[in-house]
């Protein structure tokens, strides 16, 4: 272990985060209502030009008027190169409610926009006598994203939650697709003559794993676009979590108990996990390092790795 301990990211629920467009607040009450754990209230992509005021008035009028309960509500502003951006971070800091714990920065591709957004966030806040401290998450959409990646991720102390936005960053990086997420139909291996798919998106969800986990924030999984397709979403979710990610968006309702499933610890992992706890237990009374548990050896890292489990779990059901 290093001599600099990894700070631990926040301690709530991320499983899922379900997104709607800020433009139709008909369905606010429908998202309070889900199970999700996160709520994204959108003013960029799925906001047109000419609605992008009234759908920020309809976002600041829901931090005020709807019961959230529990959830983590956040909002997802223009991104930095539009001509919105600081109109939305104003008004949603002077007008909306308390009740807003996050906004999401969009496009994100170095250091220098979090401070650009912190320093106005932050002269709105005193100038207001705002009591509750904003939160922030980012997306990674670009080849400059990715590459400044744990710059960003310790470029403020607001920052709890990053996620990949996979179709912006393949525009980005020039790469062959127009899918979002999941499996691509021509990146793949051939092996005694049948293909075998890869993730063309593993190599990015690491580097933001890495990236977060050394600087105490939450990784997140971004969309998969086809909505009609439960077995791939799931597919991308569960190579996510073994990734090390805490959760998915979902830009449909039905994608949301699909994440929460996977993003749950299973009865049968959290038991296996405290079995490890309590054997471990017992070879330390013996003054032993390591023993063996159902065949295979388990130690001191075993013990990291059980206790993540554990952790996500009782968070989970305390929340």
């Amino acid at each position: 272990m290093s001599f600099r301990i990894q700070p631990q990211p926040p301690a709530r629920p991320n499983r899922c985060q379900l997104f709607g467009p800020g433009s139709r607040p008909a369905i606010f009450e429908k998202m309070a209502g889900s199970a999700a754990d996160v709520i994204n209230l959108d003013l960029e992509d799925s906001v047109s030009p000419s609605d992008k005021d009234s759908a920020r008035a309809n976002v600041i009028a829901a931090t005020r008027d709807i019961d959230w309960g529990t959830k983590t509500l956040s909002v997802r502003i223009n991104g930095l190169d539009t001509p919105y951006w600081y109109r939305d971070v104003i008004e949603l800091l002077e007008q909306a409610d308390e009740r807003l714990d996050l906004i999401m920065i969009p496009k994100v591709g170095c250091a220098a926009d979090l401070y650009a957004v912190d320093a106005l966030v932050t002269a709105v806040e005193r100038a207001k006598g705002r009591e509750k401290r904003l939160g922030f998450e980012v997306i990674i959409e670009s080849a400059a994203g990715i590459a400044h990646v744990e710059e960003i991720a310790a470029a403020s102390p607001r920052l709890q939650a990053m996620s990949l936005g996979a179709a912006d960053f393949a525009a980005s990086m020039g790469m062959q697709t127009t899918g979002i997420g999941g499996t691509q139909e021509n990146y793949y291996m051939l092996h005694e003559g049948a293909k075998h798919w890869a993730d063309p998106w593993h190599w990015a969800q690491t580097a933001i794993v890495a990236a977060c986990r050394t600087h105490g924030v939450l990784p997140v999984d971004g969309p998969f676009g086809d909505f009609s397709d439960d077995a791939g979403f799931r597919a991308q979710a569960l190579r996510s979590a073994t990734l090390g990610m805490v959760g998915k968006w979902a830009i449909h309702p039905k994608q949301v108990a699909l994440a929460n499933e996977v993003f749950t610890p299973s009865k049968a992992a959290v038991a296996e996990a405290r079995e490890i706890l309590t054997a471990m237990e017992a070879a330390k009374a013996r003054g032993e390092g390591a023993t063996v548990y159902k065949g295979r050896l388990v130690d001191i890292a075993s013990i990291k790795q059980a206790e993540v489990i554990v952790r996500q779990s009782e968070m989970i059901a305390g929340g």
